[in-house]
């Protein structure tokens, strides 16, 4: 019974700790994506090559850490608001925490606005 009580105990534990619905700290609280815009994505593609490609690639780490498949690990609101809002993610969401003591590195603010970023998600979308 004991045994029962701890597995289910780790269970709900794990479950909760997952980021699958994750939406993190920010301006973006609820997003619906639809298919992908590929005039949006051409956008994205030199936003994230302007602001994002000094600290990230998206196949191997460089400062940040790699993005190819983000969008199948976090949610499109937990995304875009990392990108607007590093710094509150920082402090106040779990997945963002433990990502920056992993790294080591604090993600610099790019002051994106929420169509900029949006436009670079599409573009991550992309990049799976």
């Amino acid at each position: 019974m004991r045994t029962a009580l701890i597995l289910i105990t780790l269970a709900i534990l794990f479950i909760s700790g997952c980021s699958k619905e994750d939406r993190g700290v920010g301006p973006v609280k609820e997003l619906s994506l639809s298919e992908i815009d590929n005039n949006i994505v051409a956008e994205g593609k030199v936003l994230f090559e302007n602001k994002c490609s000094t600290c990230h690639r998206l196949d191997v780490k460089l400062v940040g850490t790699p993005l190819c498949g983000i969008t199948r690990r976090r949610t499109p609101e937990w995304i875009m608001n990392m990108m607007l809002n590093p710094d509150g993610m920082i402090k106040e969401n779990k997945a963002a925490k433990e990502l920056f003591e992993k790294t080591g590195v604090r993600m610099s603010p790019q002051n994106l606005d929420e169509k900029q970023a949006r436009k670079i998600l599409e573009y991550l979308r992309t990049e799976n």
